[in-house]
């Protein structure tokens, strides 16, 4: 049975404090996620900030020059090894803000690659899981957190079949479950149908797990249709392990029409996420959990 919606209402600073960038390492950073509870490490494989969709609740600041343009997976491979030892030795409990979490939190989840942009553009995506998978504990998990647009990539998939191996897992992001909300949420020119058919052939492979974020645009949720329409998606895909629904939780990045997107996006309430988690459970059939904003 899925844990309960208000296991999750609770959000501690460090929840909020997602930089990617961690003292002078370029690549790898810790961040205490809620999805996760724990301790994630993160590899920012994509430094440059360069992204295949523009969501409207991104939280990378790109008026802001990027410090690292490349990646460097030499690097990457040290730094990573570097934060993987002061998880263990308890050094990271000595830093802000996770001096102030509590210990239970403070257990390696997993490494995910994540960061400024989409992961699966990496050029030497299989190359990246085969360094990882050399540097971590076997029983730690290799997270892929991805839009979906570049799961049909021949290195992609070559990169998957080695997680499918260390012990990987596919979140795939799904916002919307109609083209034009899709179009209005990613802003992407990937079509939305190919989104789609990329989750669903990664489905079949292994299960995946759905990340959807939902909130209010111009102080509009999405309208029951919508949430009705990507159930269906939902159904559709198949394989799935998980649908996690949460809503923003740290200020947006990016402009909407014109203006900053903080301005008009905002967070749902705890009782809207709910609604559509249950959503999810009775029309999908599908084990989900709530993430609140706070």
């Amino acid at each position: 049975m899925s844990p309960t919606p208000s296991r999750y209402s609770t959000l501690l600073p460090a929840h909020r404090q997602h930089p990617r960038r961690w003292e002078d390492f370029k690549y790898a950073y810790p961040v205490l996620s809620r999805r996760s509870h724990g301790i994630s490490i993160g590899i920012n494989v994509n430094p440059d900030k360069v992204c295949n969709f523009d969501c409207i609740y991104c939280q990378v600041d790109r008026t802001v020059p990027a410090a690292v343009t490349e990646f460097d997976l030499a690097l990457a491979e040290q730094e990573l090894q570097a934060m993987l030892e002061m998880v263990k030795s308890g050094e990271l409990a000595q830093h802000p803000p996770f001096n102030t979490v509590p210990a239970r939190l403070l257990r390696l989840n997993d490494i995910a690659l994540s960061g400024d942009a989409e992961p699966t553009t990496l050029p030497n995506f299989s190359e990246t899981i085969a360094m990882i998978v050399r540097a971590k504990p076997a029983e730690t998990k290799i997270v892929l957190i991805t839009d979906a647009g570049g799961l049909d990539r021949a290195d992609v998939k070559r990169g998957l079949q080695l997680m499918d191996a260390n012990n990987g897992e596919v979140w795939a992001k799904l916002d919307a479950g109609t083209e034009e909300y899709f179009k209005l949420v990613n802003r992407t020119n990937i079509p939305f149908a190919r989104i789609l058919k990329n989750i669903a052939g990664c489905a079949r492979e292994r299960p995946v797990v759905i990340q959807s974020l939902f909130m209010k645009i111009h102080g509009q949720a999405p309208s029951a249709e919508e949430i009705t329409a990507y159930c269906a998606r939902l159904r559709e895909i198949g394989n799935l392990k998980l649908v996690q629904v949460y809503t923003i939780a740290r200020k947006p990045m990016t402009m909407v029409d014109g203006v900053p997107a903080w301005q008009s996006v905002t967070a749902l309430s705890e009782a809207e996420v709910d609604a559509i988690t249950a959503g999810v459970r009775a029309e999908a059939g599908l084990p989900a959990e709530s993430f609140y904003g706070g």
